[in-house]
């Protein structure tokens, strides 16, 4: 048995713990919009640089080791370390800058719901992963319950048609560049690298590429000490601590999956918000929210995917050959 199909068999065993830890970190993201109402001065490109910029910093500081270790493994596929990264850094300066713009609400569905679908689209065309009708309902309810979420919470927050869907657009553009650090992240440890070492080299890469948007727009971070808590809490806990976890997640499930389970973080922040920010949920949110627990508990069910096909072993097509450059 070669290292990839193996580690991935092994992996196989830990699925449930993979789950809870995808789900604990949906819950430390989801606390991340109502931490940023705390530091109403600070830009959002200045919130994600400072958050996911210094958290990536941290994820490859703790990875040193393992990056020594597995670093011609990591050289020799370089372009998906940088596809990668690039990702990692515009994914929170269009997450934050889309509820900014759209509202939470809109802006928390269009980047979280539209992730898993690229997942699969990702896994599927680049991969060869067939995508099962158990994840298939997974995502249609995910989606589905995060825009019950949004109708119920986003009255008072629609702002102009063009806006709205300026927010919208970057959300999607959030959602995808999720989905893409997550494959490439999977990708790297399915091909032999240790967890730490795949996810200190993206995210480590990704916060280098922050810290130019950091300098540039994190003056008002300094301006109070409640400004700095807010932006070390999400640097040090949603971000460093939330995505430790999530790379545990991706050592034993798909990525797909693994953005499909993280559809409960507007779950968490709408419940945060109601309850931290005084907001109201209506009958449909509450409705939302059993929905997305659906989910949850319909992916712990679900049986294990089965193993996607090996890159360059019986493979053929253009899908692979797009893979074999990587």
């Amino acid at each position: 048995m070669n290292s990839e199909s193996g580690g991935w068999a092994a992996a196989g065993g830990g699925r449930m713990a993979g789950l809870l830890a995808l789900t604990i970190t949906s819950v430390l993201w989801g606390t991340t919009g109502t931490a940023a109402t705390f530091a109403p001065e600070v830009s959002p490109l200045a919130i994600g640089a400072a958050a996911l910029g210094i958290g990536g910093l941290l994820q490859a500081a703790i990875a040193v080791p393992a990056l020594r270790r597995h670093r011609r493994a990591l050289r020799g596929r370089a372009r998906l370390v940088a596809l990668g990264a690039l990702a990692v850094a515009l994914y929170p300066l269009a997450f934050y800058s889309s509820m900014h713009i759209a509202g939470v609400a809109i802006g928390s569905v269009a980047s979280l719901a539209s992730a898993p679908l690229a997942s699969g689209v990702l896994e599927k065309i680049v991969d060869g992963r067939r995508l099962g009708r158990w994840w298939q309902l997974a995502a249609a309810l995910g989606v589905l319950g995060s825009v019950m979420l949004c109708l119920s919470t986003a009255r008072g927050e629609l702002g102009s048609p063009g806006r709205t869907l300026l927010g919208v657009l970057l959300g999607l553009v959030a959602g995808s560049t999720y989905a893409l650090f997550s494959w490439a992240c999977q990708r790297l440890m399915r091909a032999g690298i240790e967890r730490a070492a795949s996810m200190g080299a993206v995210f480590g890469l990704g916060g280098l590429l922050l810290m130019p948007v950091l300098a540039v727009t994190g003056g008002p971070i300094l301006h109070s000490g409640g400004n700095l808590a807010v932006a070390a809490y999400m640097a040090l806990i949603p971000m460093f601590l939330g995505y430790v976890l999530f790379g545990r997640g991706l050592a034993t499930v798909p990525a797909s999956t693994a953005t499909t389970v993280t559809l409960t973080e507007p779950a968490v922040a709408t419940l945060l918000a109601v309850v931290v920010v005084g907001e109201r949920l209506g009958p449909l949110g509450w409705a939302g929210l059993l929905v997305l627990a659906a989910v949850l508990a319909l992916l712990a069910l679900a049986p294990p995917a089965a193993a996607p096909r090996p890159v360059g072993v019986g493979t053929s097509g253009p899908a692979v050959a797009r893979c074999r450059r990587y």
